[in-house]
């Protein structure tokens, strides 16, 4: 079938080793061994829908009023959230379909990406307007209150760093990138006293202070960083893991699914993981280079973004390097919402591959407004 001949094989087949892998460290977690199987089927879900987005003829959302109204329709389920989800741990993130869970802020950041790649596809040679940062930062915000306003301060800061990666790749000038900056300072500023909650608060002075509050604030970080240091070179073995099968770790299947991973892999394991997002971004990142029009061109590097966002914050607050603030690994953790998303966007990427155009070693970079 022409879609198969189609297929970035390297671009999938990344995404489903690291899938893989994040199954095969979640089997025996729980006393029923309920998140490997499930997975299982959101793996095959992922699957289905990376081939169905594959086959679509995405240009359709190089119209403004498409991009914005995928924007707008994100808009409205999270606030719609407000109305009509649920709860789970202190965050109102949740739709509750039947036997499903639905959470709205996977295909936010869907969105998001989106609307800053129609947004910056006409203007990125007009960058350093500091018009055209405030309006895409506009797009950006609205998302991020809402997500923040669950509260979900991982999401929020993750679409945050989607729409810096997105404007330093459209080519922000310098003076611009030091004004956000002291921008951002004001604003953690004003809502460190009047927004953040206790326990937020509590999250980010455990990470200054890692062993200040072992029993509390900072059990979580200092379990982690535990698993990881414990598992040494080549890692404790399958199923051996202490610290995450005895229930230590919490949430080892989620929010520190790589702590769980490399306690029982070890160094080694940690190298061949980093080394499959690596090769998942480079493919990104090449069919970015190939995009037939500057949108598909900043759509894929605002995938290889979020990759790269969330992998960082989730790697880094496993580890020590970040406060805790509960991310999945993207195509690891257990989830459908954020499986699904992922897949689809990969799928979009490969859609996009259809219409590609030859770049020339001269114009490599012109793409991207560098």
């Amino acid at each position: 079938m022409h879609v198969f001949r189609r297929t970035d094989w390297a671009l999938l087949g990344s995404a489903l080793a690291i899938s893989l892998l994040g199954i095969v460290s979640m089997y025996g977690f729980g006393g029923e061994n309920q998140f490997a199987p499930r997975q299982m089927i959101w793996l095959f879900l992922g699957v289905i829908a990376f081939f169905v987005a594959s086959v679509i003829d995405w240009r359709f959302l190089r119209r403004t009023v498409s991009a914005v109204s995928v924007y707008l329709f994100a808009l409205f389920l999270l606030l719609l959230l407000f109305v009509v989800g649920s709860t789970f741990q202190g965050a109102q993130s949740w739709f509750n379909v039947g036997a499903f869970a639905i959470q709205p802020a996977d295909p936010s950041k869907l969105a998001l990406i989106i609307v800053l790649a129609k947004y910056f596809s006409r203007r990125h040679i007009e960058i350093a307007r500091m018009r055209h940062i405030l309006v895409s930062g506009f797009y950006m915000f609205l998302i991020f209150m809402m997500l923040f306003l669950q509260p979900d301060f991982g999401s929020a800061i993750i679409v945050l760093g989607i729409w810096i990666g997105i404007i330093l790749l459209a080519g922000i000038p310098f003076r611009h990138l030091a004004f956000l900056a002291a921008l951002g300072a004001v604003a953690f500023s004003f809502l460190w006293f009047f927004a953040f909650a206790d326990y937020q608060k509590d999250r980010i002075i455990s990470f200054v202070h890692p062993l200040a509050d072992i029993q509390g604030t900072g059990y979580n970080a200092f379990q982690s960083t535990v698993a990881v240091g414990s598992g040494g070179i080549l890692g404790k073995g399958l199923g051996y893991g202490t610290q995450s099968r005895l229930q230590f770790l919490p949430e080892h299947e989620t929010d520190f699914i790589f702590a769980a991973f490399t306690e029982e892999w070890g160094l080694g394991g940690a190298i061949l993981l980093l080394f499959l997002f690596g090769v998942l971004l480079q493919r990104l990142v090449s069919n970015a280079r190939i995009g037939a029009t500057n949108f598909e061109t900043l759509f894929a590097l605002g995938v290889a973004m979020l990759v790269v966002v969330h992998g960082t914050i989730h790697i880094g607050m496993n580890i020590g390097l970040l406060p805790v603030t509960g991310t999945t690994l993207p195509f690891m953790s257990y989830g459908g919402s954020h499986i699904l998303t992922e897949y689809v966007m990969l799928g979009m990427v490969n859609a996009m591959r259809s219409y590609s155009r030859i770049v020339h070693e001269d114009k490599q970079y012109e793409v991207v407004g560098a």
